[in-house]
C-alpha cells in the first residue's frame, strides 16, 4: 500500500491508519468464539449482555448437574422405606444416571450437529427440569421414569458443556471450566446437606427430591436468552460433525476415555452409596448427609487448587498424581477407620473427586475445532459413563450379596490404583501438548 503513496511513509500520521487496518483481522481468526471479549463467527463483537448472560447460564447449569444425583443419593434409604421397592430396584436406581449419561450422551454429537450447541442444551434443560419434577410424585414408577428423563437431559448437558465453553469462552477455558465445575460441586454439596432436613420438613422424601427440579427450571429460564441470541446471530453450521467412535483408536481418544471412565466409576460409586454406606455402618441419616456434604464441600476448593497447579508448566502430572493418590488414601481409610472418624475419609475422598475439573479442562482444549471437541467429549463421556454404570450397580449387588462393604471398597481401591497409572500416561508429552496453556 505504500508504493502508490511514498510520502506517507515519512509522515507520522500516515502509518496509523495502515497499522490500525489489520486490527480487526486477527480477532475472528482466533476461533469462532473468544473469551470475555468475544466475537461471533461473522467477525462482529458479541454484546456484553450476551457474555453476561452466558456466564449466568454457565453458573445456573453447573448448579444443577449433580444436585439431582446427590439429592436422591442422600435419600435412598428413606425412599426405599417409604416406596417399598426391593433390592433389585434399589440397585438399579443409583445406576440410572451413569446409564443415561452413556446412552443419551452418545447422541449428543448428533443432536448438537442438528440443532447447535445452545439449542441442544436448552432441550436438555427442559428434560432435566421435567424429570426432576416428575420424581416428586410418590410412586416407584415415577421415581424411575423421572430419573431416566432427567438424567438423559443431564447427559446432553454434560457432553455439550465443554463445547459450549470452547465456543463462548475460548480464551478463558480454564477459568470458565473452574467456574462450571465449582458451581456444579456447590450445587451438589448444598443439596446433599439440605435435602434430608427438607424431606423431614415436608414429611416426604419424594417431595424433597421433586423440589430439586425448581432449580432446574431456573436454569432453563436463565439459559433462554443465550439460546435466543445464538438463534438470531449465529450462522447455522451444517456438516460440521465429526464421528466420535473412530477417535477411540487414537492415543488421545483412548487416554481421555480411560481417565474419564476411571474417575466417573469412582465418583458415581461414591456419590450413589457413600451416605447409605455410612448409615448402614451406624451413623444416623442426618450425620451421613453431613459427611456426604463434607465430601462434596472439600471437592470445591480441591478442583480450584488442582486446576491452579495443573495450569503451571510441568505441573499437570504432579496435579494428577496428587489427586489420584489422595483418592487411594480416602478409600483405604474408609476400610480401616471406625465410622466415628468418617470425616477423615470424607475429606480425602472429596479431594480425590477434584480430578473432574482437570479432566474437563483437558477435554475442552483437546480438539482442534468445536466439532472435534464435541466428538471427544461424546466419546469420553458416553463410553466412560457406560462402563461407570458398573460402579453403583456393582456396589449395590455386592453389598446385598456379602452383607458388607469390604469387597466393594477393595474393588474401588484397585480402580483408584489403576487411575494413577493412567494419570501417568495421560500427562506425557503427547497429551500435554493437546492441553496447551490457556
Amino acid at each position: 500500500m505504500s508504493a502508490p503513496h511514498p510520502p506517507a511513509a515519512q509522515a507520522p500520521p500516515a502509518p496509523a491508519p495502515a497499522a490500525a487496518a489489520p486490527v480487526p483481522t486477527p480477532a475472528p481468526t482466533t476461533g469462532t468464539a473468544t473469551g470475555i471479549a468475544t466475537a461471533t463467527a461473522t467477525g462482529q463483537a458479541k454484546p456484553r449482555s450476551a457474555v453476561v448472560f452466558g456466564v449466568i447460564a454457565l453458573v445456573l447449569i453447573g448448579l444443577n448437574l449433580r444436585a439431582g444425583i446427590t439429592g436422591a443419593s442422600a435419600l435412598l434409604h428413606d425412599l426405599q422405606s417409604v416406596l417399598g421397592y426391593g433390592t433389585l430396584v434399589a440397585a438399579i436406581i443409583p445406576s440410572i444416571p451413569t446409564l443415561c449419561f452413556a446412552l443419551a450422551g452418545a447422541g449428543t454429537s448428533w443432536l448438537t450437529g442438528r440443532l447447535g450447541v445452545e439449542k441442544a442444551i436448552l432441550v436438555a434443560l427442559a428434560m432435566l427440569a421435567g424429570g426432576l419434577l416428575l420424581r416428586g410424585i410418590p410412586a416407584t414408577g415415577m421415581l424411575v421414569a423421572g430419573s431416566v428423563l432427567g438424567m438423559s437431559g443431564l447427559a446432553v448437558c454434560n457432553v455439550a458443556m465443554p463445547s459450549f465453553i470452547r465456543e463462548h469462552f475460548a480464551h478463558r477455558t480454564s477459568l470458565m471450566t473452574a467456574v462450571y465445575t465449582v458451581t456444579m460441586t456447590t450445587g451438589a454439596t448444598v443439596t446433599a446437606v439440605a435435602v434430608v432436613p427438607l424431606a423431614q420438613a415436608l414429611g416426604s422424601p419424594s417431595a424433597a427430591v421433586g423440589a430439586i427440579g425448581i432449580t432446574a427450571v431456573a436454569a432453563l429460564l436463565g439459559f433462554l436468552p443465550v439460546a435466543l441470541h445464538a438463534h438470531r446471530h449465529s450462522p447455522r453450521a451444517t456438516g460440521r460433525r465429526i464421528s466420535p467412535w473412530p477417535l477411540l483408536r487414537t492415543r488421545k481418544g483412548l487416554l481421555l476415555t480411560s481417565i474419564f471412565t476411571l474417575q466417573a466409576l469412582l465418583a458415581y460409586a461414591l456419590l450413589s452409596w457413600f451416605p447409605y454406606m455410612l448409615t448402614t455402618m451406624g451413623l444416623s441419616a442426618a450425620d451421613s448427609g453431613l459427611m456426604f456434604g463434607l465430601m462434596q464441600l472439600v471437592s470445591v476448593p480441591a478442583g480450584m487448587v488442582l486446576i491452579a497447579i495443573g495450569s503451571r508448566p510441568r505441573m499437570l502430572r504432579p496435579a494428577f498424581y496428587l489427586v489420584s493418590i489422595t483418592m487411594v488414601a480416602g478409600l483405604a481409610s474408609l476400610l480401616v477407620l471406625p465410622v466415628g472418624l468418617a470425616a477423615v475419609p470424607a475429606a480425602l475422598l472429596g479431594f480425590g473427586l477434584g480430578i473432574f475439573p482437570l479432566v474437563m479442562v483437558m477435554i475442552s482444549r483437546s480438539g482442534v475445532s468445536t466439532a472435534e471437541t464435541t466428538a471427544l467429549s461424546t466419546l469420553a463421556q458416553s463410553t466412560g459413563y457406560l462402563l461407570a454404570t458398573l460402579g453403583p450397580f456393582g456396589m449395590g449387588l455386592l453389598h446385598s450379596a456379602t452383607g458388607g462393604w469390604t469387597l466393594p471398597l477393595l474393588l474401588l481401591l484397585a480402580l483408584a490404583l489403576a487411575q494413577i497409572v493412567v494419570a501417568h500416561l495421560i500427562t506425557g508429552k503427547a497429551m500435554t501438548n493437546a492441553v496447551g496453556r490457556k
